[in-house]
């Protein structure tokens, strides 16, 4: 009975969602806005979090430069919470048009040749835009996630993630399975740029002029499961359009030293946040260690 009315509300909730994915993505954009402006002027939701990274991230920056920042950031966060509604309904054809995807050979060369391909990157631009890389290759990819607490919302994720082919798997169970599937190599897709709650000195660089803890569990596994390993540079091209552009770290990754990769992939989010920084995810709480 439990699991029935379970069930029924998991469908209620993704139901409510694909018919608001059905209205027009201009009348989206002006609940994004309205949204904007109850979160930065009302509430204030994390501003002090915003302006501190953002201060702290450009000290050569003016006070009015970084307002400045913190404003884009905040109309570009919530837009892309209407883009990732629309996303729910939207056609394939139409995605197609939107998001342009760069070195896919690369993939295809690393995969052919029976290699897996770590693909890493950071909340850069809408990054959610990345579960339609599946329609555009022809190899499993995998998505690596983190549960979350709501076993309802967890549901509503993984559906709305896996509608063109990303295939799911928590952080818990990505390591046996890429361990176990050697005979058939994919695409394992990682955000790697959150703070981890064990600090490794091996795995500590400079990020936007911070000393900044990595996860090494990343590379780790690229090293144990000898993987390739790419960076995907996220462009916002314009509203609701996006480049996304696949990068070459290593084609062996056994053979790197330790922390080599993770360096060279700090130095691509960079480049990557510095390029647009309004569209990181600057509400997250990096250093708070």
């Amino acid at each position: 009975m439990k699991q029935t009315l379970q069930n029924i509300v998991n469908k209620s909730v993704y139901g409510f969602f694909y018919a608001v994915s059905l209205m027009p993505v201009t009348f989206l954009y002006a609940i994004a806005s309205f949204a904007h402006f109850l979160a930065y002027y009302v509430i204030g939701y994390r501003k002090a979090v915003v302006i501190q990274n953002i201060a702290r991230s450009f000290p050569e920056m003016k006070y009015g430069q970084v307002r400045s920042i913190v404003k884009k950031f905040y109309a570009s966060f919530f837009a892309y919470f209407a883009e990732m509604i629309k996303s729910i309904s939207v056609s394939e054809k139409v995605l197609d048009k939107k998001i342009i995807f760069e070195n896919l050979e690369i993939i295809d060369s690393h995969v052919s040749a029976g290699r897996n391909i770590i693909a890493s990157m950071g909340h850069c631009g809408n990054w959610e835009m990345l579960n339609f890389m599946p329609y555009k290759l022809q190899h499993d990819m995998y998505a690596v996630y983190k549960p979350l607490q709501s076993a309802m919302m967890n549901k509503l994720m993984l559906r709305l993630r896996s509608r063109f082919g990303m295939k799911m798997i928590s952080d818990k169970s990505v390591v046996r399975h890429i361990l176990t599937q050697k005979s058939s190599p994919a695409v394992y897709l990682f955000l790697a740029d959150q703070s981890p709650r064990t600090k490794e000195e091996k795995y500590k660089f400079e990020l936007l002029n911070q000393e900044t803890y990595f996860f090494s569990g990343m590379e780790k596994l690229a090293r144990v499961s000898r993987s390739a390993v790419i960076y995907l540079h996220i462009t916002q091209l314009s509203k609701g359009s996006y480049k996304i552009t696949c990068m070459p770290i290593c084609s062996e990754a056994e053979s790197m030293n330790e922390g080599e990769i993770t360096q060279k992939y700090v130095g691509l989010l960079t480049e990557n946040i510095k390029e647009a920084p309004a569209g990181w995810l600057w509400t997250h709480k990096r250093w708070k260690r």
